[in-house]
C-alpha cells in the first residue's frame, strides 16, 4: 500500500466458523482491514456503522438471510459505495440471478478456491468489469 492510500475495509458476514477462518486468513494476507459477524441480525447496523468498502455476505444466515441484508443496504442512499459479493453453499443459477438482481456486485459459490474468491474481491473492489 502506497503512502496516503487508505488501507480498504471488509466486513464478513458469516455464521460458519471454518470458512470464516479461511476467508479471516485471506482478508489478512491480501492487506485488508476485517471484522466479522456471525449472525444475519446486526449486520445492517454494523454496516451503516463502519461502511466497509466490501460487505462478503452469506445467503443463509440465522435471524435475518444474506438477501434481505443485501436487498436492505441497496435500498439505503447513504450505503450506495458499499459493495456486496454474496456467497452460498447453494450455487445454482437462480441463487445467483436473486443475488444480482437484488444488487450484489458479485457471487461466489461455496466451496470456493481462495484463488477465485481473491480474483472476485480484486474485481469488485479494484473496479474491474467482467
Amino acid at each position: 500500500m502506497a503512502d496516503g492510500e487508505r488501507q480498504q475495509r471488509v466486513l464478513i458476514v458469516e455464521d460458519e466458523d471454518n470458512i470464516a477462518i479461511a476467508l479471516d486468513y485471506l482478508m489478512s494476507r491480501e492487506g485488508y482491514a476485517h471484522e466479522r459477524i456471525a449472525t444475519g441480525r446486526g449486520a445492517l447496523e454494523l454496516i451503516r456503522e463502519s461502511r466497509p468498502d466490501l460487505v462478503l455476505l452469506d445467503v443463509m444466515l440465522p435471524e435475518v438471510s444474506g438477501y434481505e441484508i443485501c436487498q436492505k443496504v441497496r435500498a439505503d442512499k447513504g450505503l450506495e459505495d458499499v459493495r456486496i459479493l454474496m456467497m452460498t453453499a447453494r450455487g445454482s443459477a437462480m441463487e445467483r440471478r436473486k443475488g444480482l438482481a437484488l444488487g450484489a456486485d458479485g457471487f461466489i459459490a461455496k466451496p470456493f478456491e481462495l484463488s477465485e474468491l481473491r480474483a472476485e474481491l480484486h474485481r469488485i473492489l479494484d473496479g474491474e468489469t467482467t
